[in-house]
């Protein structure tokens, strides 16, 4: 299935951010902060929930795509550089958030806190700025 212009989220990020899934990366992607979370800390449900979730991404994908805003900013992007780039703020440096990019990117993410608080956080942050 190919992206339509109103998708917010991609089948196929998700799919990349679940051989990440031990850390709930494709859990806060769609979306999901309380089970990405218990992912993180519990490394996928000790990989159970992380194969169970395989099978989960394509209710997860259209649901994501039902509850955020399309807009200027790309939210797989966001994730993408969230995900592997997080600790140095690039992702916030993307969403216009140049002060706190560059706190991110002198502490670490806040010491890897606030790279955390990302992950719950970033499909708001991504929503909020592609509301008119």
């Amino acid at each position: 299935m190919t992206a339509s212009k109103e998708d917010t989220h991609l089948k196929s990020v998700g799919y990349l951010l679940w051989i990440f899934g031990f850390t709930g990366a494709h859990r806060f992607y769609y979306g999901k902060p309380v089970s990405g979370a218990i992912w993180f800390f519990t490394a996928g449900l000790l990989g159970v929930g992380w194969l169970v979730d395989l099978f989960l991404i394509p209710g997860m994908y259209r649901n994501a795509n039902h509850r955020f805003t399309a807009g200027p900013y790309d939210y797989s992007l966001a994730w993408i550089l969230q995900t592997f780039l997080g600790l140095f703020g690039i992702h916030r440096f993307y969403l216009g958030k140049v002060g706190t990019g560059l706190l991110w990117l002198i502490t670490g993410g806040l010491l890897g806190i606030g790279w955390l608080y990302d992950f719950c956080t970033l499909n708001e942050q991504v929503d909020e700025r592609n509301r008119p």
